[in-house]
């Protein structure tokens, strides 16, 4: 028992830590638009969002219920465009580990086409599928694919050589190595390429929703600054950084921990 609240103790503390590191981050947030606005007439109350005119504009999206609804069309979206960027970045991935010509050919140009800003690839969108969900979808995956690829391409080339060996000393046929061996010691560096892969498809996904007209977190956003809503803009960037951080906390480290506990670790 008093293990078990010791392990506890430091937990609570650092969470008590957190929360009041926020509350202070939007006491300093209000205080810097009373005397920006209100004090010093640094600028206009409409051109600077406050926390409370942000919790007063969630209160009305909420009640119109467009914040939740436009919040799961961008979640389904960016589930489904994700899902195609992982098999599309296993694909290339394997392929690549598979090739070494195939990799010294493509590596370099999926290295430079990883840096590309993914509102790089809208105008492509646009013209080759409209302004509907294909476009958007198009996006994420552009936005995603070939970080995925290179993370799966990456995990696989740092498996130890020697277990490699090993197993081929034990008459291990290629299947066999890479479902035995190669792909269960590659899996911490595919994991974190997954996490790494969603953040972009997150982001890729909130550049391919503000250039279309269907509902979605991106499409609010736009709605806030047709509006000349600085408040709904605030709030909807806040959302999308939050959602981006619920994900990564409670899917992928849960993941992460789970393979790490798994293996002893």
């Amino acid at each position: 028992m008093k293990k078990e609240n010791l392990t506890k103790k430091p937990l609570l503390n650092e969470k008590l830590y957190v929360v009041c590191f926020y509350i202070a981050l939007i006491l300093v947030w209000q205080l810097v638009y009373w005397i920006g606005t209100s004090q010093m007439h640094l600028w206009k109350s409409y051109a600077f969002p406050s926390p409370w005119n942000v919790l007063l504009s969630f209160q009305a999206l909420l009640k119109k219920g467009a914040l939740f609804q436009a919040l799961l069309y961008s979640l389904a979206r960016g589930a489904g465009g994700f899902a195609l960027s992982v098999a599309i970045g296993l694909v290339i991935g394997i392929s690549l580990s598979l090739s070494e010509g195939l990799h010294r050919c493509l590596h370099p140009l999926l290295m430079g086409l990883q840096t590309l800003p993914s509102i790089c690839w809208v105008p492509f969108a646009i013209l080759w599928f409209g302004l509907d969900e294909s476009a958007i979808i198009f996006v994420v995956v552009m936005g995603s694919a070939f970080s995925i690829a290179l993370s799966v391409r990456n995990g696989i080339r740092n498996v130890n050589p020697l277990w490699i060996k090993v197993a081929r000393t034990m008459g291990a046929d290629k299947r066999k190595l890479y479902l035995k061996v190669i792909i269960p010691a590659s899996m911490p560096e595919f994991i974190e390429g997954l996490r790494q892969g969603w953040s972009f498809a997150w982001r890729a996904l909130m550049s391919g929703e503000v250039m279309s007209a269907t509902v979605g977190l991106g499409h609010t956003l736009m709605m806030g600054r047709d509006l000349a809503d600085i408040n709904q803009v605030m709030l909807v960037m806040i959302v999308i950084v939050t959602i981006g951080v619920l994900i990564d906390r409670f899917v992928f480290r849960r993941i992460e921990e789970g393979m790490l506990e798994k293996r002893g670790l």
